[in-house]
């Protein structure tokens, strides 16, 4: 029987569309949350949104399961093609798609740059789920990319917007942000879930066993990274009340070269893992781990740096909002290209 995306998961487009219609009503009918939510800060760091961060990136954190790391290395090919295309490819296509589509808005094309520096750690065990995907690989896949995004996230960011963005001619551009800057921001909304997850995972495997982790805590706190993402998003929706005009436009400007981007991520992956000579349910599991992106560390380096105001912070938060119903499509398209190309 063909599993079924969960119904918070299915609806997940309509509830950041809500969430952002009721941020917008809220500030546009009473302006002063803005105040207060500003009020909530130390430093650059918002106290409530910080805490929805880290909430948001624990429960995926949770589920990475780093002793399922040697199955992919059993397959060093295929390891190798899967992070050269999710790791160099994708992130220089969408720094390409972004300066193509977004030079005339650079506040959105860097906010497009961050999205694109890190694979996909959360919905990507679903999407391989739903299409038939190895779990194994996929899991696999989903504990190398967690330790490379706490490892480099930090210099990827500081190369592609402080070293890249001037050797295309992007030079009119200032971002004052330093390497540290950056990493501190990794370590709080990436560094601190990480570590308190991995807690999680040794306390209540010792404590309760495998499976009472796998069917009932997991299960308990994945819901709370979507009630997370929805208040992160009605509080930076809250302080853009008067954009109501301005946001659709802007939603289509940058939806635009995310939807190219998963489409020809997902199709060159697919291509080369079948090329190779990879099992369907193998060549699932690298096209939609190269495919999506993670939002949610996005989300979180982009308000750490450039602030909940940013329009780098709104252009992740349109992420996710594209993401699943374009990455429904795929899985379709893939259980069809199955059908058709294998045995």
């Amino acid at each position: 029987m063909q599993p079924k995306l969960k119904f918070l998961d299915r609806f997940l487009t309509l509830w950041i569309f809500l969430a952002m219609a009721i941020g917008v009503a809220l500030g546009y009918f009473i302006p002063s949350i803005a105040n207060f939510t500003n009020s909530l800060s130390i430093g650059t760091t918002n106290i409530p949104l910080a805490i929805g961060l880290i909430i948001m990136m624990y429960p995926p954190l949770v589920k990475v399961n780093f002793s399922k790391m040697k199955e992919i290395f059993a397959k060093p090919k295929l390891l190798l093609v899967s992070l050269l295309i999710t790791w160099i490819v994708g992130p220089f296509l969408m720094f390409l798609l972004s300066i193509l589509f977004l030079q005339h808005h650079p506040d959105y094309m860097t906010g497009l740059i961050i999205i694109g520096l890190a694979p996909c750690i959360a919905m990507v065990i679903v999407w391989s789920e739903l299409s038939g995907g190895n779990r194994e690989l996929t899991a696999g896949l989903v504990g190398i990319n967690s330790i490379l995004q706490v490892l480099f996230f930090s210099a990827y960011a500081y190369f592609y917007l402080q070293i890249m963005l001037p050797l295309f001619g992007i030079k009119g551009l200032a971002i004052n942000i330093t390497i540290a800057e950056i990493a501190k921001t990794v370590f709080i909304y990436l560094g601190i879930p990480f570590i308190a997850a991995m807690l999680s995972r040794i306390i209540v495997k010792n404590t309760k066993g495998e499976q009472w982790l796998q069917t009932k805590f997991i299960p308990k706190i994945s819901p709370f990274s979507l009630i997370a993402l929805l208040f992160t998003i009605i509080v930076m929706f809250s302080l853009k009340g008067q954009m109501i005009v301005q946001i659709p436009i802007d939603v289509i400007k940058v939806a635009m070269p995310l939807i190219v981007f998963f489409l020809v991520m997902f199709s060159l992956m697919f291509i080369v893992a079948k090329a190779i000579g990879a099992t369907y349910a193998d060549t699932a599991s690298v096209a939609f781990t190269a495919s999506g992106n993670n939002f949610e560390l996005a989300i979180a380096v982009s308000i750490g740096v450039f602030g909940v105001n940013s329009g780098q912070a709104f252009a992740g938060v349109i992420g996710p909002l594209v993401e699943v119903p374009v990455l429904i499509l795929l899985v379709k398209a893939s259980l069809y290209l199955k059908q058709k190309y294998f045995k």
